[in-house]
């Protein structure tokens, strides 16, 4: 009797388990995968947030260089993502309106950012 009141949690619990430990699985699957995709050029982005382009792998290690001139050796699990050429044009694109455009539409502009009549 006792058993059939527990059941029903027994059940819920289990496939909760079941689920959390499946998409851990696939988690950690994709970050092997990304670690074994790395090659010499990627730019990444590392766990603690640091942005650099890879120069030198090894089984453990990767060379990353973080400036120009400066080379810094991370080991491969500090890697968490790579950085998509896509994401990075975006981030250089200037949203706001250039001095060219003002120009263009409204007149002459100083140095102010003033339009001049």
């Amino acid at each position: 009797m006792d058993l059939v009141i527990f059941l029903p949690l027994l059940i819920v619990m289990g496939a909760f388990m079941f689920f959390a430990s499946r998409r851990q699985r696939k988690a950690m699957q994709a970050t092997i995968d990304l670690h074994n995709s790395l090659k010499v050029g990627d730019r990444v982005h590392t766990t603690s947030g640091l942005q650099g382009t890879i120069t030198g792998i090894t089984d453990d290690n990767v060379d990353l260089e973080i400036a120009p001139g400066v080379i810094t050796t991370w080991m491969k699990l500090a890697v968490r993502d790579r950085v998509e050429a896509d994401a990075e044009d975006a981030d250089d694109a200037d949203p706001s309106t250039s001095a060219t455009e003002l120009t263009e539409s409204n007149g002459v502009i100083d140095t102010d950012g003033l339009k001049k009549d």
